[in-house]
């Protein structure tokens, strides 16, 4: 069960995208994982996968990596898959009145595994490519399309779930 809160704070292009609250499961210095429910208002259709009231979110960020996984469970604990976003490494800051930060800039690619496997689908390519990322931060581009390729194999060769539990 979490024990400490802390908003999650994910940014793209300089602004705050979205904010919500979450609770810390375990933090080891280099990733840090929390657990939140669905927060953006009603549901979201993706065509692959439908996120709604009642998901819960077990998020998986790292300090020193380009990468968040988000395990997805619906309101009766049924996997739905993983939702791998490409992103800085996070940062976790003290809020300035409330609970800590960790903030999270999102660089636009993402990855979705469907819980069988079956389906790993690299998504918002287009996005990426239009984000300007490559000109203006080239090494950032370089690690964001690395992450996207690894975390693709890893998916594939099925080894997604252990990953997050080791």
């Amino acid at each position: 069960m979490p024990q400490q809160q802390m908003d999650v704070v994910l940014t793209k292009a300089g602004r705050v995208k979205i904010r919500y609250a979450a609770g810390v499961l375990t933090d080891d210095g280099s990733r840090i994982s929390v657990l939140a429910a669905w927060a953006a208002p009603g549901a979201r259709d993706f065509g692959f996968v439908r996120f709604e009231p009642g998901d819960e979110f077990t998020e998986h960020y790292w300090r020193d990596r380009w990468y968040a996984v988000t395990e997805v469970r619906d309101s009766r604990g049924t996997l739905k898959g993983w939702y791998c976003d490409i992103t800085r490494p996070a940062v976790v800051r003290d809020g300035d009145s409330g609970p800590a930060e960790l903030v999270v800039e999102d660089l636009d690619l993402d990855l979705w595994v469907s819980a069988d496997g079956s389906q790993v689908l690299r998504l918002d390519e287009d996005e990426f490519a239009a984000s300007g990322l490559t000109a203006r931060d080239p090494d950032a581009a370089r690690q964001a399309m690395s992450a996207l390729d690894a975390w693709e194999r890893v998916a594939k060769e099925g080894g997604l779930p252990g990953l997050l539990t080791a």
